[in-house]
């Protein structure tokens, strides 16, 4: 895997960056993945699972707990909020049933002409969606697989695309270098992607050298078809046991998309976990072998506290971008 990243640069000459529909299907959902670097396809569990890769739905949560209700909250530049939420249910014995949904929306710009450069005093607004159905199951102790079904919609003032795609996943705990997990995921597999609606009429003549018919004939720009940003992951998180109830687990994923090159996302987590309540603190490097990134380095932390049978979870990421000013991300969890 690391030969394949440090030849990428070589290999992928040709950036293919923003030739995908629904990008805020890559963005991550979710502090704990972000504070990764994204290098969370192998440790993904609860909620958040549903976004990264589906099979992590059906790992329990220290030890016991399957169920999971997952919300996150953050604002990226330009005052984009991004906002998600799920919900894992333990179904037939041992598998799970995952409900998601993503949103983001970019809020209200003002409408630009070429008459008018500094607006007409008319406001639009534009928004993206998906919404998932995930089954998740081990299909052994120490392998777990799962798939979602999502329906997918991007709207810009009165124009719309939707989609219907699919993510796949699988988890395997081996017994190697002190349990060893590697895992694959392959994310927004589906239907391509068209703007419609009333913004793309026009009102043309269909023979401008016969006179006396009607030049205003109604008719509709054919928009382009645009694919949605497929994206395969294959990860490997290798623990260290430490002193004290602590584990250093050190993560790589290597990422291929058909809207980027091939990349790598590092990350490292320094857990400490007790009966009581579990501690994190986080650190990942995105996007690896690719230039004019505007940010890299990502952080955060995670606590959560059992409460009775169930338990509480918080978890806190931050980006400190180069120019686009730093983002900072919120999620809340309760494990049953």
């Amino acid at each position: 895997m690391l030969a394949l990243l440090l030849t990428a640069p070589s290999v992928f000459a040709q950036s293919r960056s923003g030739t995908t529909a629904a990008p805020f299907l890559t963005l991550g959902a979710g502090a704990r993945g972000q504070a990764l670097g994204h290098a969370y396809t192998t440790m993904a569990t609860g909620g958040d699972a549903l976004f990264w890769n589906p099979a992590g739905a059906a790992r329990p949560y220290a030890g016991s707990h399957r169920g999971n209700v997952f919300l996150t909250h953050y604002e990226w530049f330009a005052d984009i909020r991004y906002n998600a939420a799920g919900v894992v249910v333990p179904v037939l014995g041992t598998g799970a049933i995952g409900l998601s949904m993503a949103m983001v929306n970019y809020g209200d710009m003002e409408v630009r002409t070429v008459a008018f450069p500094e607006g007409t005093g008319e406001t639009f607004s534009s928004n993206d969606m998906s919404m998932g159905l995930t089954y998740a199951q081990p299909l052994t102790q120490a392998f777990y697989f799962g798939g979602t079904v999502k329906y997918v919609r991007q709207q810009i003032r009165d124009m719309d695309a939707t989609a219907v795609a699919f993510d796949f996943g699988f988890i395997l705990e081996t017994r190697y270098l002190n349990g060893m997990n590697i895992a694959a995921s392959i994310r927004n597999f589906g239907s391509k992607m068209q703007m419609q609606g009333i913004n793309g009429q026009v009102f043309v003549d269909i023979d401008q050298t016969t006179a006396g018919n009607n030049p205003d004939i109604p008719a509709r720009i054919d928009m382009d078809r645009w694919d949605l940003p497929l994206a395969f992951k294959f990860g490997v998180m290798v623990p260290i046991p430490l002193a004290f109830n602590t584990e250093l687990q050190l993560l790589a994923d290597a990422n291929q998309g058909n809207d980027n090159s091939l990349n790598g996302d590092l990350g490292a987590q320094l857990h400490y976990g007790s009966n009581t309540f579990n501690l994190d603190l986080r650190a990942g490097y995105k996007d690896a072998f690719i230039d004019n990134v505007d940010s890299h380095l990502t952080f955060g932390l995670g606590l959560d506290v059992r409460v009775s049978a169930v338990r509480l979870g918080f978890d806190f990421a931050y980006i400190p971008f180069d120019m686009l000013g730093d983002t900072q991300m919120v999620d809340l969890r309760i494990y049953y």
